[in-house]
């Protein structure tokens, strides 16, 4: 069974592997089904069922990232040239799908790129890829560290994870006016449930930015309240490049790290700090911290 399953992830990777080389080529579900030799009347549930998007939105991604890289050299071909290139007819169209993606226009992307909703917007490809690069971690990756504690402000969601992005908006609405960059203000998520509980609804986690010790908030109207992630020591997993489903790692450290290491956690939840990397190309990285007594 796992020689087979392998050989069906080498076909599947192949199938990336093309795309990624053939951008500007014919990419539709003939010809892509035909490079791992999978009949084209089934493939696209197939590519669906194992990558979770459609094989139409992975090209599009795919080409999307790789137009707006050439957007944020600052130089080399025109917005006509890429938006070509990116498989749009006209250079309005190529426009309206970016700003939609990423927030800006084309333009605004090359002069200053906003890489918060660019990372956001490539979540489902990275996720995509992740699916035929299964992680696994070591105890070397992971120390156990004195953490400082850390004043927040904390917007908590409540209910089905499906609807998490909504509150990553507002999150992320509110933390720009209150002027609180991701560069210059910590990131935090803390998960006081599973990734899928039986009922949705009884998912819960929060979304949280670190604040000043003098710093207000108001909150009159229930969004956001000022909180504390307690200092203490913690066991400390750092993962990068996909992060967007930490389960994994936090798998990692409740089942296979704690009990081996001799350690007891402490009251609190398991939760993460996120951070951009210097190449913000190459995705983010998140600390994950099991608290430790």
């Amino acid at each position: 069974m796992t020689a087979a399953l392998d050989h069906y992830q080498a076909r599947m990777q192949r199938v990336l592997d093309h795309i990624d080389r053939h951008l500007d080529g014919d990419l539709d579900l003939a010809a892509v089904s035909g490079v791992a030799a999978f009949s084209k009347f089934h493939f696209h549930r197939q590519f669906k069922a194992t990558f979770g998007v459609s094989l139409h939105r992975y090209v599009q991604l795919a080409r999307l990232r790789r137009a707006s890289k050439r957007l944020a050299d600052g130089q080399g071909p025109s917005v006509t040239d890429i938006a070509l290139d990116a498989g749009y007819e006209t250079p309005d169209a190529f426009a309206r799908a970016f700003r939609q993606r990423f927030q800006q226009s084309p333009s605004d992307f090359r002069k200053s790129p906003d890489w918060a909703p660019w990372l956001q917007a490539f979540g489902p490809l990275n996720s995509a890829r992740s699916k035929l690069m299964p992680t696994t971690f070591s105890p070397d990756q992971v120390t156990v560290r004195e953490v400082a504690p850390t004043r927040v402000a904390m917007f908590e969601h409540r209910g089905d994870p499906e609807t998490l992005e909504v509150t990553i908006q507002r999150f992320i609405a509110w933390r720009k006016a209150a002027g609180l960059s991701p560069k210059t203000s910590p990131t935090f998520n803390i998960w006081h449930t599973e990734r899928r509980p039986a009922d949705p609804a009884d998912y819960r986690m929060d979304l949280c930015v670190g604040i000043g010790p003098d710093q207000a908030i108001d909150d009159s109207d229930g969004t956001v309240r000022a909180g504390e992630i307690p200092g203490g020591r913690c066991a400390v997993l750092r993962v990068t490049g996909d992060t967007h489903n930490l389960e994994p790692a936090a798998l990692y450290l409740y089942r296979d790290w704690l009990p081996a290491s001799g350690e007891e956690m402490r009251d609190f939840p398991i939760y993460c700090q996120r951070f951009f990397l210097d190449d913000p190309e190459l995705g983010t990285a998140a600390e994950l911290h099991l608290p430790l007594k």
